[in-house]
């Protein structure tokens, strides 16, 4: 075990904080667990806790492993590394996470994304499966949705995860659960086909209506300087516009089932949005007969005097603007 420093900057301060580690070989490389988060300490407090490790670690200068037996029961004659225990007074700890993890798991393989990634994704030099490490992060945001650095100090060990996916603990190391996502993109298409198939199979969905709404989600952290970064300030629906942000548009059905999504820049007005979306979908899906349901504040007149033009005609059901409402009382 050793002390590890930790150090990110906010707000132009720089923050270091302490964890302590447990470096563990696996096959041909090295793995570190975290034992314990400290926090930001001073040089005191950090003086004492590698003193504190020090002492833990040099037991006969090597680290030794015992044999448990019960107490009724004789170890063999001359064994030093044998140790004798109370049954009655053991105590179950770190219990791990199996039923959820498994269903979970069973739920990604009815939707065959096992074999729709594993082709694509591939494996790394070092041996990291990456259809698996996206396997991990999916079950994660679905069952106990975190950050990564989470997954990797708490959350893995507590499930039976390692034994389901077949990995270990080199599958939540954090650099490699920040790296698990950034081939996704190239197969976002493909993914929605693959998806729209199995759910029509699994659950006889049915694409003839679909629901359109906007969201948004904030971050604080500093205005990006790069012009192609899409976190930019605008109407801000958590009221935090003193952080920059990004607009999602989502299509779902109405049991739930997204058809596609998009990322828009944060100053991104809702009403510029729809006849993007509609060609994402005809494209994707095909031109067909659709009923489009929607807010108010999402479609222009313009918009929709095409859908009513359209071939085939698109059909939609969307709020009355409220300065009309008056009128049409009457």
């Amino acid at each position: 075990m050793f002390l590890k420093c930790s150090t990110r900057r906010k707000d132009g301060k720089e923050h270091r904080s302490w964890s302590i580690v447990e470096s563990r070989r696996l096959g041909r490389s090295v793995v570190q667990r975290h034992m314990l988060y400290l926090g930001e300490i001073n040089d005191s407090q950090r003086a004492a806790w590698q003193k504190s490790i020090e002492i833990f670690d040099e037991q006969d200068g090597r680290v030794r492993q015992c044999a448990l037996f019960p107490e009724d029961r004789t170890p063999p004659a001359g064994d030093t590394s044998a140790m004798q225990v109370r049954l009655d007074g053991l105590q179950l700890c770190r219990p791990r996470t199996w039923g959820a993890c498994w269903l979970g798991d069973q739920l990604w393989r009815e939707l065959q994304l096992d074999t729709f990634f594993a082709p694509r994704l591939g494996r790394s030099r070092e041996g990291t499966d990456w259809e698996k490490e996206l396997r991990l992060l999916t079950l994660y945001r679905l069952l106990s949705p975190g950050s990564e650095w989470r997954l990797h100090r708490h959350w893995f060990g507590a499930t039976a995860l390692a034994d389901l996916l077949g990995v270990d603990e080199r599958a939540a190391q954090a650099d490699t659960l920040y790296r698990g996502l950034d081939g996704l993109l190239a197969h976002k298409d493909a993914l929605f086909a693959h998806l729209r198939g199995r759910w029509s199979d699994l659950f006889g969905a049915k694409f003839e209506v679909l629901l359109y709404d906007l969201t948004s989600t904030y971050f604080e952290c500093d205005v990006p300087e790069h012009e192609s970064d899409p976190r930019r300030f605008g109407y801000s629906r958590d009221r935090r516009g003193d952080c920059v942000q990004v607009i999602v548009a989502l299509v779902v059905t109405p049991e739930g089932l997204p058809l596609a999504y998009e990322m828009l820049p944060g100053n991104t007005a809702d009403k510029t949005t729809l006849r993007d979306m509609l060609q994402l979908i005809q494209k994707r899906y095909g031109r067909a007969e659709r009923i489009w349901v929607m807010d108010r504040g999402i479609p222009t007149e313009a918009v929709l005097e095409e859908l009513r033009r359209g071939d085939p005609k698109v059909c939609y059901l969307v709020g009355t603007p409220k300065g009309r409402l008056t009128k049409l009382e009457k």
